[in-house]
């Protein structure tokens, strides 16, 4: 194993405290940090120390490819790490978005000259692991309570909207199309007309409204509409996001967002791992293009049963969050001081990140020290790991078995 050093995203969204403080730095940072990025994505590639000098880890598997990811994964993936590692800290709701399954990738890279849409051929499922209270937006939640809360708010130029909903599972593709296509200057009045209908309070029964200081407390998709359009005031995600679940994890709680799932990040820290790509179709808050259509296409309209996924004991001290893909898998490890030190027999390579305390890391080609916020790689020649000391460290590996 040998130290990796990650690298910083300073998306506008980030928080100025959370990756900071991981890392032992002053806060608040001196801009947004959204992002740190451990893998060998070419986007932000993390790095390790030759000669004194920091190599990208993407020049080194592509120099090396048997040696860091072994004849079984090149066979696999090519000369690529399949899986992307991240520390995510949302301070504002990132945009609702959807990626492509892994077909879909490589025909729209193929037909996309541009790369408008499709910046490469590859899927991108995701894991994100709350490290903090978190709230996002998770796949679609039954049309009849989308259908009723829009209802509420009494704005008579949602009605086809509601009708759709109305239908079931098959007008959830009606009623997305009809948000995202609203006339672009339509579109500020209408989330206007949401928000002051609810402020005007629920119809009394006599036609008119109660106010807001005698009608009963404001609903929760009233709430999320509310706080939404803070930032997206003239955004049509602002009711699309009333059509998925609004979840929020607790510590340890992860949600999985396959293929085809609508979804958004709204707030907190969480330790995120995905497929290496960046293919990404935009479904609405958010100041940059969305392609209505090709979002049509890529979107599963059906019901999210169960967004959260909960941990599940693999070992004493570890656990992991199961998912159907072969790109990735991550495992949390936690050793307590005087508990004998744990052993992963994951396959290489692996991406170790200390969350919190002090680790040792042994793959059986070196040992490494970390402390929190501190990052480690080891290649596909390493055996099992072993992690001892005091602390709680974050495990990707791919998912091959």
């Amino acid at each position: 194993m040998e130290l990796l050093q990650g690298r910083i995203r300073d998306y506008a969204w980030g928080s100025r405290t959370a990756i900071a403080e991981l890392q032992g730095r002053p806060v608040p940072s001196d801009g947004p940090e959204a992002e740190l990025w451990l893998g060998a994505h070419p986007g932000a590639p993390a790095t390790v120390d030759r000669d004194g000098a920091p190599v990208s880890l993407t020049d080194l598997l592509v120099a090396e490819p048997a040696h860091w990811l072994g004849e079984r994964l090149v066979g696999r993936f090519g000369t690529r790490l399949p899986f992307l590692l991240k520390v995510l800290a949302a301070d504002a709701p990132l945009s609702l978005q959807a990626h492509p399954d892994a077909e879909q990738a490589r025909a729209g890279h193929a037909a996309d000259p541009g790369r408008v849409n499709y910046v490469d051929p590859y899927h991108k499922p995701e894991l994100l692991v709350a490290l903090s209270e978190f709230e996002a937006l998770c796949g679609f939640r039954d049309p009849a309570e989308s259908a009723a809360a829009i209802e509420a708010f009494g704005v008579p130029a949602l009605a086809p909207v509601v009708a759709a909903l109305r239908t079931g599972p098959a007008g959830l593709r009606e009623a997305v199309r009809l948000l995202l296509s609203w006339p672009e200057a339509e579109r500020a009045g209408l989330v206007d007309a949401v928000l002051t209908a609810e402020a005007a309070g629920p119809d009394d029964g006599s036609g008119s409204r109660r106010g807001v200081g005698r009608a009963e407390p404001e609903s929760s998709d009233a709430v999320l509409a509310r706080g939404l359009a803070v930032d997206y005031p003239a955004d049509p995600g602002v009711l699309v996001a009333l059509l998925l679940h609004h979840v929020r994890l607790a510590p340890g709680e992860a949600i999985w967002m396959p293929a085809g799932n609508l979804h958004a990040y709204l707030r907190g820290t969480g330790v995120e791992i995905m497929a290496a790509s960046d293919n990404v179709l935009r479904g609405g808050l958010t100041p940059k293009r969305v392609d209505v259509d090709e979002l049509l296409r890529v979107l599963r309209f059906e019901v999210l049963d169960e967004p959260v996924v909960a941990p599940v004991p693999v070992a004493p001290g570890v656990v992991t969050w199961p998912v159907p893909v072969e790109d990735f898998a991550l495992h949390r490890v936690r050793v307590p001081a005087g508990d004998p030190a744990v052993r992963l027999a994951l396959p290489g390579p692996r991406v170790v990140l200390c969350r919190a305390g002090k680790l040792t890391v042994d793959d059986g080609v070196g040992t490494i020290t970390l402390a929190a916020g501190q990052a480690a790689v080891g290649t596909a020649a390493g055996g099992p790991l072993v992690v001892g000391g005091d602390g709680e460290a974050y495990v990707a590996s791919c998912g091959l078995r």
